[in-house]
């Protein structure tokens, strides 16, 4: 399942800390979403919400149905959840009543596999004759003959993204300059390891930090962060029948939460996180400013294809 990602506060690979649900962009899928961090706040443009993302994400998938239909194919938009399902829990949640009800969310993780693996373009192209499957990649993505642009990274190296066809129309359409826009977010995502290490070692920081810790061994477990937690639901959930694996999942995921939200770990986090991306402004505040503008444009122009989530 490819969901929106916190930005930055997910890059606490040397905590294991890594966001549930996220993973690297692969640039080689039929669709791509964005991200979501502070990039916005620190380039003085308010950041885009959960909601106003998944938009965006949704008139992609409208505006490629339209193309695609144009070309003479069905296509069949991503399976779209309510936006409490849908919502980014980030590398640590606060909200107990969310916990309460979705745990960590491995129901609304499974639901997503079983709409993955029943994706009815998947079905629709397998049936085609070669010729017309041939046709079908051609119109969606261009596939192996598509246009190639790439990003310098900040940590060094050159990223690379090929796509055209019905895709690349649609990513115009919202965001206006293809290259531009991958670029900016390709150097905005690559901040993290800039950054990261001094978060890390942030005092304001590792205070929360030890004193979500504490709470959560009050509460009889024993952790030193919310990625430990999270990955000890899921291993636990390996071993037990699914319905005591959620039930314990769940009381896991309330701890949590109740502890983030006791200890202030998640506004702590973001607002250290926001002064550390701030402090590479002087030689990324261009980057951070189109990643920040192009998404707001992403989202006045997704405004007028499809409605937003409820």
């Amino acid at each position: 399942m490819k969901r929106t990602c916190a930005a930055a506060l997910v890059a606490m690979m040397a905590l294991g800390m890594v966001t549930t649900g996220c993973g690297p962009h692969k640039e080689d899928e039929k669709q791509s979403g964005t991200d979501r961090g502070t990039p916005a706040a620190s380039a003085g443009l308010r950041e885009l919400t959960d909601a106003e993302q998944l938009r965006i994400a949704d008139a992609q998938q409208r505006l490629i149905k339209r193309c695609m239909a144009r070309k003479g194919f069905e296509f069949w938009e991503a399976e779209r959840l309510g936006l409490e399902e849908s919502r980014t829990l980030g590398w640590v949640t606060d909200d107990v009543a969310w916990a309460n009800e979705h745990g960590y969310g491995s129901r609304i993780e499974a639901k997503h596999e079983r709409a993955r693996l029943t994706n009815r373009n998947v079905a629709y192209r397998k049936d085609l004759s070669d010729g017309r499957r041939a046709a079908y990649d051609k119109a969606l993505d261009e596939g192996i003959d598509a246009p190639v642009i790439t990003a310098e990274v900040p940590t060094g190296g050159t990223v690379r993204k090929r796509v055209g066809g019905c895709v690349a129309e649609a990513e115009k359409q919202l965001y206006g300059d293809r290259v531009a826009w991958f670029r900016a977010e390709k150097t905005v995502m690559g901040l993290q390891p800039l950054y990261v290490p001094e978060l890390l070692a942030d005092k304001r920081f590792t205070a929360a930090l030890a004193s979500w810790s504490r709470c959560m061994a009050r509460s009889g477990h024993t952790y030193r962060t919310p990625q430990m937690a999270r990955q000890a639901a899921v291993e636990k959930g390996l071993k037990i029948g699914p319905g005591k694996a959620f039930e314990a999942e769940r009381k896991l995921a309330v701890a949590d939460a109740t502890c983030a939200k006791n200890t202030s770990l998640r506004s702590i986090g973001n607002e250290r996180e926001s002064h550390y991306v701030n402090k590479l402004r002087g030689r990324y505040g261009s980057d951070l400013g189109t990643y920040a503008r192009l998404q707001l444009r992403a989202l006045a122009r997704a405004a007028k294809v499809v409605e937003p989530r409820t």
